[in-house]
């Protein structure tokens, strides 16, 4: 018997056994562990990598489910783990995940991984290719190359793989979806997505300050697959987000959740197009700063989907972020909130227009006396504990088994949505890049474009000089095992 093999067929022979006995015994197992009695063997056994901050929450959550045992913790940083440690004291604990999968991937069921945006791919796949099922946190990667290469990956291995964006289980996108589908805002052309993120400074020079690394943190390993930096304060645990090296920005941290009800909505995939612009800052009268490694502190920016089965036409979506915000619709009175105050989606349809806030929570038509006219039939299936449920729901279906039950954020769906996501930042990142001529002269002609996409061979057709942000390369030593 080969090591997958041993490993896949563990639950199934306990199950086997424990069905044996009770035929024989003729007494049912719930019986004889009490009403609600959850045998050990139908529980998931699960590895969190990434115990602190929203790892810590994820984990507690799958434990909460009460279908999962969380066995086995990683965390490069001590500090940020010793609640999880300290919650679950019997999970054996890990600094190094590849030192996890290699000694315990036998004894796990599925993995979760809450990291940094730019270690996500490397842990998720390596986790797939054990055929382990993963829930990995938004946005699913770093680099578009990335999301392609996990969207493949899930079905080939065929495991059951969630995002964490935990709006996609709730009852408001739902909701949402019912009114599209009856046909009360016709058809969608145009949607407006906004958040006021990042909450994190962004649009600034990295630090000349080398600090020491703390004693609880490996550095080497919280770096990963980024290049080699000195460490400093205020990086860890939250504020790489507005790094290029580590994050996403705000597109990363919350388009997932505000963008994915436009998705599941409209069937969008992959991109055509996109434009942007960008917030500047100045160091001083008339001098721009130029801090190519830091996100923006704002921007705007559109793209473009091809006609789905959805829509009669091409749908544009438009992003802001640093508390930019669309003209507030008509059908809005002066003083009703829009979306949900600081973020906020709304679809524009030939027939009227709806709104949501956060995680398509408090779905609205407009003017919002229409919501409370409105009676469309409940057609889609809700989630068991809505958003909250996004975490239950993966363990269950972990248990079930790939493609016997439904998740709301599957790698299939996620993944297009992520490369949507990176697809906006690519055109970011373009007005940052700088173009010399023969002369030795500068320019950023990335400044006033279009990129267009060539979505089968992944590169933007019309501005080579993004595309080395498709794929970017890994630090010596590191590599995504395809």
């Amino acid at each position: 018997m080969t090591k997958e093999t041993e490993n896949n067929s563990r639950r199934s022979f306990i199950k086997s056994g424990a069905i044996a006995a009770a035929s024989f015994m003729i007494v049912p197992r719930h019986v004889l562990g009490g009403k609600g009695f959850i045998a050990p063997s139908d529980k998931l056994i699960v590895a969190g990598v990434g115990a602190g901050g929203k790892g810590k929450s994820d984990i507690a959550n799958f434990y909460k489910s009460g279908k999962a045992e969380i066995a086995y913790l990683c965390d490069v940083d001590d500090r940020e783990a010793a609640e999880s440690v300290k919650n679950f004291p019997k999970a054996k604990y890990y600094k190094d995940w590849r030192k996890l999968l290699e000694k315990e991937h036998k004894h796990i069921d599925a993995v979760s991984v809450s990291t940094p945006d730019h270690n996500h791919a490397i842990i998720g796949l390596a986790a797939m290719q054990l055929k382990k099922h993963v829930y990995i946190q938004k946005p699913l990667t770093h680099d578009i190359y990335e999301a392609r290469i996990l969207t493949e990956a899930a079905k080939k291995y065929k495991v059951v793989t969630q995002m964490g964006n935990q709006g996609s289980s709730g009852d408001g996108v739902r909701q949402l979806k019912e009114w599209f589908d009856a046909g009360l805002i016709g058809d969608v052309n145009t949607i407006y997505c906004w958040t006021d993120r990042p909450v994190w400074p962004q649009g600034i020079p990295w630090s000349k300050n080398k600090a020491s690394v703390p004693k609880e943190l490996d550095w080497d390993l919280w770096l990963g697959t980024a290049p080699y930096k000195d460490y400093i304060e205020k990086l860890v645990p939250f504020n790489w987000r507005g790094w290029w090296d580590y994050g996403t920005g705000a597109l990363g941290d919350m388009g997932c959740h505000i963008m994915e009800p436009a998705f599941r909505l409209l069937d969008l995939t992959y991109v055509k197009d996109v434009q942007s612009s960008v917030g500047t800052v100045y160091t001083d009268i008339f001098r721009k700063g130029y801090f190519p490694e830091s996100c923006p502190p704002s921007s705007h920016i559109t793209l473009t989907f091809p006609k789905t089965a959805k829509t009669q036409g091409d749908v544009t979506v438009h992003w802001m972020d640093g508390g930019i915000q669309p003209e507030r619709p008509a059908e809005l009175a002066p003083n009703e909130t829009f979306g949900d105050g600081g973020n906020g989606m709304l679809f524009i349809g030939s027939k009227g227009k709806m709104m949501a806030g956060t995680y398509a929570v408090n779905p609205q038509l407009l003017p919002l006396s229409r919501t409370k006219e409105a009676n469309v039939p409940q057609t889609v299936k809700r989630v068991k504990g809505g958003d909250e449920g996004h975490y239950a729901q993966w363990v269950e279906a972990c248990l079930a088994g790939y493609g016997k039950m439904e998740v709301s954020s599957p790698f299939e769906i996620a993944g297009p949505l992520t490369e949507a996501l990176l697809m906006a930042n690519l055109s970011i990142r373009g007005h940052a890049v700088e173009v010399k001529n023969d002369k030795g002269e500068s320019s950023f002609p990335g400044n006033d474009i279009k990129l267009i996409w060539d979505n089968q061979n992944m590169k933007v057709t019309n501005f080579d000089a993004v595309n080395q942000f498709v794929k970017r390369e890994y630090r010596e030593g590191w590599k995504l095992g395809v």
